[in-house]
């Protein structure tokens, strides 16, 4: 195979099966370095065409938890107290307490620093906007 960059998805699943090749390459022989080079080449196509962002809000950070755990929302439950409070949580009419947050860290393992820091960006945003409104009226 012709080292060249990736430009479709065809070239990215042609990579692919190269790789998959050459993973019994050993250290240090031009095959291993071939390896690195597509493995790079790889990581350019995919940071570029299968990029994941990162959750931009509370309820980004949980549905990624539920998701990556496959999960379902009532296991929330004992951690934000209700089927309905979880449902306004998820239907942003209800913002995370310090308490909720608090029982998701402590109980779930989901970093707080995230659930915190989102929703001050949150509440940056609209305040953002309202600032805005006002200047306007």
């Amino acid at each position: 195979m012709e080292i060249k960059p990736i430009r479709t998805q065809a070239d990215y699943e042609a990579v692919l099966k190269e790789i998959e090749s050459l993973f019994v390459a050993s250290p240090g022989t031009p095959e291993a370095d071939k390896l690195d080079v597509l493995v790079t080449l790889i990581e350019v196509y995919e940071a570029k065409h299968y990029s994941i962002s990162e959750p931009n809000d509370p309820v980004g950070v949980l549905e990624y938890y539920l998701d990556s755990r496959g999960v379902n929302r009532a296991a929330l439950i004992p951690y934000l107290g209700s089927k309905k409070r979880v449902s306004e949580i998820f239907n942003r009419k209800r913002r995370l307490s310090l308490d909720m947050i608090r029982r998701l860290h402590d109980g779930l393992g989901i970093p707080s620093d995230l659930l915190i820091a989102s929703s001050a960006k949150d509440r940056a945003q609209r305040n953002k906007g309202a600032a805005g409104l006002q200047a306007h009226a």
